[in-house]
């Protein structure tokens, strides 16, 4: 039995022992810090089939002693099973347009040139995460949910707290009792936001119960915030680590689209495997059997690195025309909002490559290292000159 995760904080390498897992017969045998063993699924084709089975269930994982670096088992939708899952995503899905998502392209757009703006004035070294990756996602998510701008930071101190591996216990009692004030403004002054569409689905078709309602927006916040946090400078490291890649889509920022995919796929964003999948049955994965009552740990970032999925796994590749990366997720817990993710990212990418061709690393990147994302904690960057 094997010591996980296997992931390093201070940095986005992928760690070896996931080739060597991948090219191993059958899954892997691991033990997290917390909870009983579990098998760890690392190749593409049996990550799929674990994310979409649904004889393996989330749900069991609450009342199990579930494999996990934290201490306590995540709740909410993340641990629902169908058809109570399926109800849920069915009317979150309905309140997350595509309108409604690509009608913040341009609130995105808008910003990420605002905030490039004031580090340009204010003049290098910036830090990127606080003065560019961090106020993106915050801003858009407050937007989608309705917070006032002066509440911004609240959220940040909260979302920390949800993710946090150090053991500390989370704000989720104020984090509740906010999200239900909001919830009650909405009510009395609603808007043309996703909360208030959440709200009608609970109070207009009475299918989802107000503490479902809550956890919605819970998973929303953390969702749409985190990783998204992360991954700006997490690519923006990865590219500026390969200047040809920066200069290329510099000169051809049409390309940005397709090299957010290939980022998404390559980046491997989680320190480790974070849900536990109880199979409900004895169930076939690869060459394994797994058997009933048994946890599978999913490595969404191995899986993207699989060499028999992707050719030239290992290599960033932007002309790379397979986007069928697990970044997103895949099947039953797919993430409603990765449209929104991708918006955030394709702008705030293009932006910085066409107004800043000349970023560069200015110092010794701070790396998070009590979170389940990876990413930098700080990154001071400067830069030659700017271009319009």
């Amino acid at each position: 039995m094997i010591a996980y995760p296997f992931n390093d904080f201070d940095g986005l390498e992928l760690a070896a022992q996931y080739a060597a897992a991948r090219t191993a017969h059958g899954l892997t045998r691991v033990r997290l810090p917390f909870g009983e063993p579990a098998w760890l699924v690392t190749r593409y084709a049996d990550a799929r089939l674990v994310l979409s089975e649904r004889r393996f269930s989330r749900a069991v994982a609450v009342r199990r002693d579930a494999p996990r670096a934290l201490s306590r088992v995540p709740g909410g939708i993340v641990t629902m099973d169908p058809p109570e899952l399926t109800r849920v995503r069915s009317l979150a899905a309905k309140a997350f347009t595509a309108r409604r998502v690509e009608r913040l392209r341009p609130h995105v757009r808008s910003l990420a040139a605002r905030l490039i703006d004031a580090m340009i004035a204010a003049g290098p070294p910036a830090d990127l995460v606080r003065d560019f990756a961090l106020p993106i996602p915050v801003s858009v998510i407050c937007e989608l949910l309705g917070v006032p701008e002066e509440d911004h930071a609240k959220f940040r101190v909260w979302n920390d707290s949800l993710l946090s591996t150090s053991g500390a216990p989370p704000a989720m009692g104020e984090l509740t009792a906010y999200i239900g004030g909001l919830i009650e403004l909405r009510r009395a002054q609603p808007a043309d936001d996703l909360m208030t569409a959440l709200i009608e689905a609970r109070d207009v078709d009475d299918r989802l119960s107000e503490h479902e309602l809550m956890l919605l927006c819970i998973a929303v916040l953390v969702a749409g915030y985190e990783a998204t946090a992360s991954q700006i400078p997490n690519f923006t490291y990865t590219l500026l680590d390969r200047p040809e890649d920066w200069a290329r889509l510099h000169a051809q920022p049409d390309l940005v689209d397709a090299a957010v995919e290939e980022l998404l796929r390559f980046v491997p964003l989680a320190s480790s495997a974070m849900f536990a999948h109880y199979a409900l049955e004895d169930v076939q994965v690869g060459d394994a059997l797994v058997r009933a009552g048994e946890p599978v740990l999913v490595s969404i970032g191995s899986a993207n690195r699989d060499e028999l999925r992707f050719a030239d796994a290992d290599t960033l590749d932007l002309d790379r025309a397979d986007h069928a990366h697990l970044a997103f997720g895949y099947g039953l817990h797919h993430c409603i909002g990765a449209p929104l993710g991708r918006i955030e990212l394709q702008e705030a990418l293009r932006a910085l490559v066409t107004r800043l061709p000349g970023l560069r690393l200015a110092g010794v990147l701070e790396w998070k290292t009590e979170t389940f994302f990876r990413g930098p904690r700080t990154m001071p960057v400067s830069w030659w000159k700017e271009s319009r």
